[in-house]
């Protein structure tokens, strides 16, 4: 490989860390974004390559007193099967159903996907609506260490993130989600999954009487980075779902984002269709509490 003079697969984080922090490492675990952007020339493998995928503190998902914890490593077919999501965590399962292929789902990695930092990135989305954060590792002072960000402040940038060229992305949190949840995504593309999405859009809350609380919107593919809504949330933040309600929420989230025009589509239209997909999920939240 161009630019490769080292090769390792550690089969432990604290080693991971220790390779990493010598310096000029390429992290590689399924692969599905970094070779393309390689051959491409977008990117250029550094002189280690750092093989992860042996590295088992990053694998499996597990709940612990109310904190469901994500490996980095588990691929998005792992999350669309895995029991526990599916029980707890049901947003997450259904993007993964949409996303890509059976084939890219068996290898792209939740971690990688989060750490491309795509404005477009969909599993990005239910994890802002379930209020994540992503847990970085690093060798300092000799040491394994770690710290702990929300995801709503990972990203700076289109492939951009605040994460140190000497970390490790180890695995994305989240509380488990209280009774009476409800949650939906929506994207629009050419086709269903394979394909980059135009604009996607995410709705969550709790409905404690018809009422919505804690409720936390996201988009997709309409800024810089993934984000949060926060000018939505406030406009449906403690009402419930009355006709008004999500007119008014519809609008807010048209005029709250700033896309650009590009090939795939013009600002104009993106703005248009989040409206479209915020009222269609707010319908979807309103059915799913009847």
């Amino acid at each position: 490989m161009p630019g490769v003079e080292f090769y390792a697969a550690p089969t432990s984080l604290e080693e991971a860390v220790q390779r990493l922090a010598e310096g000029n490492g390429s992290l590689y675990a399924g692969g599905t974004d970094l070779l393309p952007q390689i051959r491409s020339g977008a990117k250029v493998f550094e002189r280690l390559l750092l093989n992860i995928r042996r590295v088992p503190e990053l694998t499996g998902v597990l709940r612990t007193n109310g904190t469901i914890r994500i490996g980095a490593l588990s691929t998005v077919t792992d999350i669309l099967k895995d029991s526990l999501l599916q029980e707890s965590a049901t947003i997450l399962p259904e993007v993964a159903d949409c996303f890509a292929c059976g084939q890219v789902r068996n290898s792209a990695t939740i971690g990688g996907n989060i750490c491309n930092a795509s404005p477009a990135g969909d599993m990005i989305i239910p994890l802002l609506l379930l209020d994540a954060e992503v847990e970085l590792a690093s060798w300092t002072d000799g040491a394994l260490t770690k710290r702990c960000m929300p995801l709503s402040d990972f990203f700076v940038g289109p492939g951009k993130t605040r994460i140190l060229p000497t970390e490790i992305l180890t695995a994305v949190k989240f509380a488990a989600p209280a009774a009476g949840f409800v949650a939906g995504f929506r994207k629009f593309g050419a086709r269903p999954a394979m394909d980059i999405s135009v604009v996607s859009v995410g709705v969550s809350a709790t409905l404690a009487e018809n009422t919505l609380r804690n409720t936390r919107v996201a988009f997709g593919a309409v800024a810089p980075v993934p984000l949060r809504g926060r000018e939505t949330e406030a406009a449906l933040e403690g009402k419930s779902l009355q006709k008004t309600v999500v007119t008014e929420a519809t609008h807010t989230a048209r005029e709250e984002v700033s896309p650009i025009s590009d090939v795939r589509a013009s600002a104009w239209y993106r703005k248009e269709l989040v409206g479209v997909l915020t009222e269609r999920l707010l319908t979807h939240v309103n059915q799913s509490a009847d």
